[in-house]
């Protein structure tokens, strides 16, 4: 409503005053201030319904297809990649046993006496320890040159070499030369 057709519009013969005027176009402005309440958030709702616009023809876009192979390639390479990481971890597991057995039967040289065994029979194997261990067995019979011998080695015997112990002279040589009066070292 306007002030104008309030001004233009008489009641009887006379107009309205312009303090009924004034009282009246209070009233109708709450009216519309109550009125446009509810609508207050009009322009954010308009914003967030063009950037909805936007997102679903972004997905409109999308090559799902190509999104779904993606996903599937992506999984069967983490499948690949724990398959390798379980396989890894075995081959550390066995080759530690390995190497535990070769020094508990006192082996030489852990290298050599792996490159002798059948280690792909001794992996696949269920019970790696036990076969590894009959394995050694085995290759320490044919090659026991590869391993420490149990017994012990013979004593040493001083003296029945050339060398002299004791000091520069033989026992003999020294008492001549304190009998002739020399100095024995």
């Amino acid at each position: 409503m306007k002030r104008e057709f309030l001004q233009n519009l008489k009641i009887g013969d006379q107009a309205l005053t312009k303090e009924i005027i004034d009282a009246i176009m209070a009233e109708n402005g709450s009216d519309i201030e109550a009125a446009k309440k509810p609508f207050a958030d009009y322009e954010t709702i308009k914003g967030q319904l063009a950037e909805a616009g936007k997102t679903i023809e972004g997905f409109k876009a999308m090559d799902i297809d190509g999104i779904k192979a993606a996903a599937d390639d992506w999984k069967a390479k983490a499948e690949q990649a724990e398959k390798d990481a379980a396989a890894k971890i075995a081959d550390m597991e066995f080759s530690g046993l390995l190497s535990t057995a070769i020094t508990g039967a006192k082996g030489k040289n852990a290298k050599a006496i792996s490159a002798l065994l059948d280690v792909d029979t001794l992996k696949a194997s269920k019970n790696q320890a036990a076969d590894i261990k009959t394995a050694l067995d085995a290759l320490k019979k044919d090659n026991d040159y590869l391993f420490e011998s149990d017994q012990a080695p013979a004593p040493y015997a001083g003296g029945t070499g050339t060398h002299r112990f004791g000091g520069k002279y033989t026992p003999e040589e020294a008492a001549i030369r304190s009998a002739a009066g020399l100095k024995v070292e």
